[in-house]
């Protein structure tokens, strides 16, 4: 699974600065005065051929007693308790402040593995202004700039490091025959996951699991169906029992996100009695954006009478449009009811994103395509796509090869994802498509 690294530190250090750094996007709002930053925030980070995830948090306030400040504290804590390692940030303009003594007091409470950076650190080469931070008790400061870039790979590897990862080929070397399906049942807290694994598996075995922990671990249960082997991810959030956590909800979303990303196939749980909300769309989206293979089961559909069920059917219409590929079912984990037909639905999801494709055929079809409605003209010219091959499983990928691609519709792009998929029988996984354009070998040739 991805290790988890949060930023945690006084109000406007430039910890959303560094969160957009190290995911490579603007996706944490920055701007230049305190307390911006309340909720966490989650993003994807790469480091080489390691990939992990950041939490950004707002200012950090170890000893507020009431307000926004407390519960921002709250959530500080949360992520620091589902991080694998902390980077405390810290201003090398600003220098040392009490309150930098009170967030390393509360971190070293904490007991994560720690690494201690000062930002906007931008020219002082010889490093004496940061010579007060050592103060903290946290070993080396690291100075770094997150709005100039500097410093960025070695402060990830210093993170990186204690938590000895390994290398992700050698965990592909293992036969794909013999490897178990990673299913990952993913939904709201008290959508019924726990109770669905435990009705599959015939015992309540998932209460067992339900005891103080670290928030990364994932609760994984072997399960053989049919001489099928899977792996059971169970995304329900563990609670740390304890004074610190008693007020901070169960739901981790860490969890939820290794548990995706580390899936083959995600089991979509939806609660019939509660419709469809926000968070279900953020973890469909988030399913997407993994490319994971997903099937849609709305369960305690029989404790809703027809009206709810006609009103849910269109709540997923509207606030679920982009899962459209994937098969949805009602059914009831506690009564048994429609797990049948799920099975069938998650083998036939697994089945697609593995399909191979080959490239005579993609071609023919790209052809066939391109003769029954040929792509609008951009401008001066018109997309010429001359063939096409897989570019890769899980999701799939086609990648289509020609000139003036760069003008291709979406409009178009569903439409040949749409012929790709009936030929190939791909339900319940998303599916790319890639343009590549041929380049002129005389564009940059003297005249």
């Amino acid at each position: 699974m991805k290790p988890v690294v949060a930023l945690v530190g006084r109000p406007n250090v430039g910890k959303s600065t560094l969160f957009n750094r190290l995911t490579q996007t603007r996706d944490a709002i920055v701007a230049d005065f305190a307390g911006l930053t309340r909720d966490r925030h989650y993003g994807n980070g790469r480091l080489g051929k390691h990939e992990f995830i950041v939490i950004d948090t707002g200012g950090f306030e170890p000893d507020a007693g009431s307000g926004i400040y407390k519960e921002m504290a709250k959530q500080t804590r949360q992520a620091v308790a589902e991080a694998d390692v902390v980077i405390f940030v810290v201003d090398a303009r600003e220098g040392l402040s009490a309150q930098d003594h009170d967030i390393a007091n509360e971190l070293r409470r904490l007991g994560k593995p720690c690494v201690l950076a000062a930002n906007k650190a931008e020219g002082m080469h010889d490093g004496t202004k940061l010579v007060d931070f050592y103060e903290l008790g946290f070993g080396d400061v690291h100075g770094v700039s997150a709005a100039h870039g500097q410093g960025m790979r070695d402060l990830v590897e210093l993170a990186l490091a204690p938590l000895n990862l390994a290398d992700p080929d050698d965990e592909e070397d293992e036969d794909d025959v013999n490897k178990p399906i990673k299913l990952a049942v993913a939904g709201r807290p008290n959508v019924g996951k726990s109770t669905l694994i435990n009705t599959w598996l015939g015992e309540e075995r998932l209460v067992a699991f339900d005891m103080p922990g670290t928030t990364r671990d994932a609760i994984s249960v072997p399960f053989e169906r049919n001489g099928q082997r899977f792996e059971l991810i169970d995304t329900a959030g563990l609670r740390r029992k304890g004074r610190v956590f008693e007020a901070i909800e169960k739901f981790s979303v860490v969890k939820t996100l290794q548990a995706i990303e580390s899936a083959n196939v995600v089991l979509l749980l939806l609660d019939a009695t509660q419709g469809v909300t926000d968070q279900d769309a953020h973890i469909a989206g988030y399913i997407l954006e993994s490319g994971r293979a997903v099937v849609i089961a709305i369960n305690k559909w029989d404790a809703v009478d027809s009206y709810q069920r006609e009103q849910i059917q269109r709540q997923i219409e509207t606030r679920l449009p982009f899962l459209k590929f994937a098969s949805l079912h009602f059914i009831s984990a506690i009564k048994r009811q429609g797990l049948g037909p799920v099975w069938q639905a998650i083998a036939q999801a697994h089945k697609s994103a593995t399909r191979k494709m080959s490239t005579p055929v993609l071609t023919r079809l790209l052809l066939e395509a391109v003769q029954f409605q040929a792509p609008q003209r951009g401008g001066m010219f018109r997309p010429k796509l001359r063939y096409a091959h897989q570019g890769g499983m899980n999701p799939p990928v086609i990648i289509i090869h020609g000139n003036s691609l760069e003008h291709v519709t979406d409009a178009y792009k569903r439409f040949l994802e749409g012929r790709f998929r009936k030929e190939f029988d791909l339900v319940g996984t998303p599916l790319r498509i890639q343009f590549k354009s041929s380049q002129n070998p005389f564009v940059d040739k003297d005249s």
